[in-house]
């Protein structure tokens, strides 16, 4: 890109041009601009100016060929690329134009102090996207529907992550691990619950395990306490606002695979109903279990977990309107007594736009994707490594 300034001759051409252009000549204008380019052969500018005399003539070709020489000297030029996204709709080249307008959108989200009539050619752009995406998801819809009845849970889910992430209606997230990471597990958001064979037991037990929870809040004592404990000297962050704050509140019955015996005491059912289960087993860190009580109109930022070799588990037991749960590129509704389990080293959030409080009872098993053998080398290796004397955190 040329940023200097235009050669003497260049820059009289160009004026030249663009006097005639305003006064209707823009054969004239097109002459003068193309000579001006011979005088000033890196300046994409000019060529956009005879792609405008073209497009004035309604030489749709030229103009093409004048847009190209512009984008061939600057890969960058915005403009270049809108009127190029433009001629190719106007000519009914469908595909180019989607992609070309695409690719204009995407420049344009980083632009600021757009002028009108740029803004108002970048709606009809975002029109055209829009129309389009929506004639081939409708296309993909229809292709795909014969095939629906013959897939299982997760061949569905992950299908229509397929189609969303072509489509661009949905992002790609990854596991971020605040701690341990165990390699070529899959990133999916939401485990299937074929994974989990004793989800329905667990589910059975909503009703006691809510009554206990309710009896323990009537009289919580110390076994409620804010779930976000900041260090001191901890720099203002995304969890400041929920830092020794009870609007996140947590009763653990088990934490870093410890028991709390005071509140499993306190609800013999629900302790039965996790006794049952196969958690993780990992002295020092695993199982943890507690009841998570968010508070009426507070939010959970989005977050990541600690790591990928345990699949969280939900249980909702109290849940008012306007709640909600993410993880990654879906949004699910807690629904009282139907358990989930995700990966939470995928970004995740939750809130409570509700004035009432959401309870929702949360643990850990094991990642469903390990198999037993792997299981037991994670376990080893936390063994062996915490005997060196150099325990890690994580």
């Amino acid at each position: 890109m040329n940023e200097s300034a235009p050669p003497p001759e260049a820059a009289r051409l160009n004026s030249q041009g663009m006097l005639a252009l305003r006064a209707g000549n823009y054969v004239d204008a097109e002459r003068l601009f193309v000579a001006a380019t011979t005088h000033d052969p890196m300046s994409s500018a000019l060529w956009r100016n005879v792609a405008t005399a073209r497009r004035a003539q309604g030489d749709d070709k030229g103009e093409m060929e004048a847009l190209d020489a512009a984008i061939n000297i600057d890969r960058r030029d915005f403009m270049a690329w809108l009127r190029k996204a433009e001629l190719h709709e106007r000519i009914g080249e469908k595909a180019q134009a989607l992609v070309a307008w695409s690719g204009v959108l995407q420049m344009a989200a980083h632009a600021s102090d757009l002028s009108p009539d740029i803004a108002a050619a970048l709606q009809k752009g975002q029109a055209f996207v829009a129309h389009a995406t929506l004639e081939i998801a409708d296309a993909v819809t229809t292709e795909l529907a014969p095939l629906s009845g013959t897939m299982d849970e997760t061949e569905q889910r992950r299908s229509q992550a397929f189609v969303d992430v072509a489509l661009g209606r949905r992002r790609t997230y990854v596991n971020i691990c605040e701690g341990l990471y165990y390699p070529f597990l899959p990133a999916d958001e939401f485990f299937d619950r074929h994974h989990f064979p004793w989800m329905s037991a667990i589910e059975a037990a909503t009703d006691d395990i809510r009554k206990e929870l309710e009896a323990l809040l009537a009289d919580p004592g110390d076994a409620l306490r804010p779930y976000v404990k900041m260090d001191a000297g901890v720099p203002e962050n995304k969890w400041s606002a929920l830092d020794q704050s009870l609007d996140w509140g947590a009763c653990f019955l088990w934490e870093y695979g410890q028991p709390n015996k005071a509140v499993l005491d306190r609800c013999p059912h629900t302790a039965a109903a996790l006794a049952s289960l196969p958690t993780t087993t990992l002295p020092g860190r695993a199982p943890s279990a507690f009841f998570s009580i968010l508070k009426p109109h507070t939010r959970i930022p989005p977050h990541t977990g600690v790591t990928n070799t345990r699949a969280i588990v939900h249980l909702p037991l109290i849940v008012p309107e306007n709640c909600g749960f993410r993880v990654g590129g879906e949004t699910r509704e807690w629904q009282v007594g139907k358990a989930f389990a995700f990966d939470d080293t995928i970004e995740h959030e939750a809130w409570n736009d509700s004035d009432h409080y959401r309870a929702v009872l949360i643990f850990d098993v094991w990642n469903p994707h390990l198999t037993i053998a792997e299981q037991n080398v994670i376990t080893r290796y936390y063994t062996a490594a915490d005997a060196t004397g150099f325990k890690f955190a994580r």
